[in-house]
């Protein structure tokens, strides 16, 4: 998909920060960027970001962050986001050059939400907004050096491509045959191809791809942690559970279950 470019979501240079709602139910926007930072949150549902570096996906109580300037390509299906977006000069030091999910914990996500009273496209300036948003614009800036490791890798490959393609859509059940035989390629040349072009193993991927899959599925209304588990292809509810801890930090029922109190901002390193 060719780039269409800049994408102006500002009326009035003077607005430094604003947000923008999107309710889509499939929504593709095509590789564009920003001269705006963004940090949008998933409400409702998946939202998936696109980058050269990989393919991040943003489920309930996540947000990813998508500096200015970075070409990137937004998905959209049948889910509810919330973009806040920020002039540079409003983060100016040590923001991450590059997209990045962090957790969204409930002060953040409370002050996201709050913030949709003051959109990116009014067109004046306003005091009280821009005090707003520099004090959230210091909780992301915290919260950029807790990383979420919720991206999967992408190829420009063909091969490695249709593997990922293939792996996806069979998540539940793939094996290293089983793909190599609906590719026609010996398991070796799976591996290796693979690992040449993302830097990690086929079955890391697997891993990696099953457990942000169950992070959707949990976050889904009813959601049951041993339904979960089997659909995304762990066999047992163990294996599921350390997998997922060892992810997340958390049990699949704790993360099913959303917290009252989470963690805050941890104090930073210097005086």
């Amino acid at each position: 998909m060719a780039s269409i470019g800049a994408v102006t979501v500002r009326t009035a240079p003077s607005v430094l920060a604003g947000t923008l709602a999107y309710d889509a139910e499939d929504l593709v926007t095509g590789w564009h960027h920003h001269d705006l930072h963004q940090l949008e949150y998933a409400l409702e549902g998946v939202a998936e970001v696109e980058t050269a570096a990989g393919r991040y996906l943003v489920p309930p109580r996540q947000a990813i962050w998508v500096p200015a300037g970075t070409e990137h390509n937004t998905i959209l299906r049948g889910v509810k986001t919330a973009s806040v977006f920020f002039d540079p000069s409003m983060l100016p030091g040590g923001v991450f050059g590059r997209a990045t999910v962090v957790a969204a914990a409930p002060l953040l996500r409370e002050m996201i939400v709050y913030a949709l009273r003051w959109p990116i496209r009014r067109t004046a300036a306003d005091a009280r907004a821009d005090t707003y948003f520099s004090a959230l614009a210091l909780i992301i800036e915290d919260g950029l050096g807790r990383e979420q490791p919720l991206w999967l890798p992408t190829s420009t490959d063909p091969l490695v491509a249709a593997v990922i393609a293939h792996t996806e859509r069979h998540l539940a059940s793939v094996t290293a045959g089983e793909v190599s035989d609906a590719l026609h390629i010996s398991e070796r040349t799976l591996r290796r191809r693979f690992h040449d072009a993302t830097g990690t193993t086929w079955r890391e991927f697997v891993v990696r791809a099953r457990l942000i899959r169950a992070m959707a599925l949990l976050a889904e209304p009813g959601a049951n942690v041993l339904e979960v588990g089997t659909a995304v292809g762990f066999t047992s509810p163990s294996a599921f559970s350390r997998a997922f801890r060892s992810f997340t930090g958390r049990t699949p029922t704790e993360y099913r279950r959303p917290r009252e109190t989470e963690p805050g901002p941890q104090a930073p390193d210097h005086a």
